[in-house]
């Protein structure tokens, strides 16, 4: 059945034109004046209840000075308004953070109305996600704006029948129309949106590096800031971990953060560091900080392997006692740190290293986590024939990426659509003020999204120097069990002739005082070698005097 339109059919029409549409012609209704004026009234008084019922403060800001200005005078209305100021610039002065957590940033509240609401309808029209139908313009509905310290967070209700999707592919016509550098989507819940418009970008300034963590501790180590201004702690323990970013785009920074926050455990005996470092300049500065080193691929093969066997034991003993992994000195939390793994995966020559490479990544990564054994890698290339085991990293990072494309590689299937634009970093700061090096994207969960629909965060890494690992061994000071400075705390990975030769350890009985003096020394031995691991704090006697 089809729907009668209202009004007469116009018959007797004469037309030159062939296959002359029907034409109608409106019907005239007369409305009584008073049915006019309710309608208006009405409208008008559910305005002001629901401007009173979204904005109390801001209503009762001017509503409160003008009725005392009515009932006393214009001097008393004055005197509210200069006594309001007095105490929210004392507050501001006093407690910042809370003043604009509380009051500041809802006093960018008129950009609701001046930039959005100003804007709606022709944004949504031209972009393509309004729909003009019968003259009727049908629009996705604005339900709010909420400002922070960095963006705009702007809730909209969608269309019925409208995607995701229909969203993540104009992000850029969002962007533009409303005046903002970029746009993300976020789903809130069925059916609605959230849009963040940022407002500045609060990763351009450089991070110095964080101070060494005082408590042992292998949780979320903070490594750099998010885009909202929150701390940026990656979690190493009980997953793995994939960096992916073109050459300079900062793998190592990430590397040297991990191991910096992870000092203090290591130094207690709850961590152990084993590096791989095919490159030979970029791990080779900290070696004396790891607990296995490897450089050439044989010794990383053997490495690898070691590390399997590890595994395998400690899952033997495991076996129906317990599931999770508590770090203890004697099972302390193994992270087996992988630089550039393409080339021991993809780029290597020997396929019989290759085939022993690939195998053991492959167990640690699928049986590893539960037992206390961790991969943190680094590759420029994500994709899959370099690197078949990509998909076997719980957790992703990209940092500077030459294409579009590896976006999707690293963190999955749409992410770049809805907002990490890793490939856009520029990789020559100093041209492009406005990009700066040393960021990266991952995936963060929101809410109680699932981890497919965790929304992408834009990160910023702390810096690190160019000799970071050497400075790490050299340069940490700690205090001593008598108060004395000068003391430092090293690790050596020798055997005891070794350690003798060095003066660490007196072997043999002499009359010749050693050069070093040792304090709260901890002797291990490696189970896979005839070497020792000796951690203790120094004390150079020669400077002490």
């Amino acid at each position: 059945m089809f729907k009668k339109l209202p009004g007469d059919e116009a018959h007797r029409l004469v037309s030159t034109t062939p296959d002359t549409a029907v034409v109608f012609r409106p019907a005239v209704v007369s409305t009584p004046a008073i049915i006019t004026i309710v309608i208006f009234v009405w409208r008008l008084l559910a305005g002001l209840v629901r401007l009173l019922w979204r904005h109390p403060i801001a209503s009762a800001v001017v509503a409160v000075p003008g009725v005392i200005w009515t009932l006393y005078g214009w001097q008393w209305g004055a005197a509210l308004v200069a006594l309001v100021l007095v105490g929210l610039t004392a507050w501001g002065l006093a407690d910042r953070p809370s003043f604009l957590r509380l009051v500041g940033w809802r006093l960018l509240a008129w950009r609701l109305v001046w930039v959005y609401r100003r804007h709606w309808q022709p944004v949504m029209i031209i972009s393509g996600l309004g729909r003009h139908v019968r003259g009727r313009d049908y629009l996705p509905r604005l339900v709010g704006v909420s400002c922070t310290s960095w963006a705009d967070l702007v809730t909209v209700k969608m269309l019925t029948g409208q995607a995701v999707t229909d969203w993540a592919d104009r992000i850029e016509h969002l962007a533009h129309g409303f005046g903002a550098t970029s746009c993300r989507v976020t789903v809130a819940r069925p059916g609605r949106l959230l849009l963040a418009f940022p407002r500045r970008d609060p990763l351009a300034v450089p991070l110095p590096a964080l101070p060494i963590p005082k408590t042992a501790s292998v949780g979320p180590v903070e490594i750099g800031k998010r885009e909202d201004g929150t701390p940026w702690r990656l979690k190493v323990h009980g997953t793995h971990v994939l960096v992916a970013g073109a050459t300079g785009a900062g793998k190592g920074s990430i590397i040297w953060s991990v191991i910096r926050g992870l000092l203090p455990a290591v130094r207690a005996g709850l961590v152990q560091i084993w590096a791989l470092d095919p490159k030979l300049m970029e791990l080779s500065f900290g070696r004396a900080l790891f607990d296995r080193y490897a450089a050439d691929p044989a010794t990383c093969a053997d490495l690898l392997e070691a590390a399997v066997k590890v595994m395998q034991e400690r899952a033997g003993r495991f076996a129906g006692v317990q599931r999770d992994h508590i770090p203890t000195v004697e099972d302390p939390f193994v992270l087996v740190v992988v630089d550039e793994v393409a080339f021991l995966t993809a780029y290597q020559s020997g396929k019989g290293l290759k085939i022993r490479i690939s195998a053991a990544l492959a167990t640690l990564t699928t049986q590893g986590r539960a037992v206390g054994v961790g991969v943190l890698a680094a590759l420029q290339d994500p994709r899959k024939d370099v690197l078949s085991i990509r998909n076997l990293f719980p957790d992703k990072i990209a940092l500077r990426l030459d294409e579009s494309e590896q976006v999707d590689m690293v963190l999955g299937d749409g992410a770049r659509d809805r907002g990490a634009l890793a490939d856009l970093i520029s990789p020559q700061p100093d041209l492009v003020p406005t990009a700066r090096p040393r960021r990266g994207h991952r995936l963060c969960p929101a809410g109680d999204l699932t981890r497919t629909d965790a929304r992408p965060c834009r990160l910023r890494l702390r810096r690190r120097h160019p000799r970071h690992g050497r400075r790490l061994h050299r340069r940490h000071p700690a205090p001593g069990a008598d108060g004395r400075g000068g003391l430092m705390r090293v690790t050596f990975h020798a055997t005891l002739a070794e350690l003798g030769a060095y003066g660490l350890l007196d072997l043999h009985d002499t009359d010749a005082p050693p050069r070093f003096e040792l304090a709260n020394l901890r002797l291990r031995k490696d189970p896979y070698s005839d070497a020792y691991r000796l951690c203790a704090d120094v004390l150079d006697r020669e400077e002490a005097m």
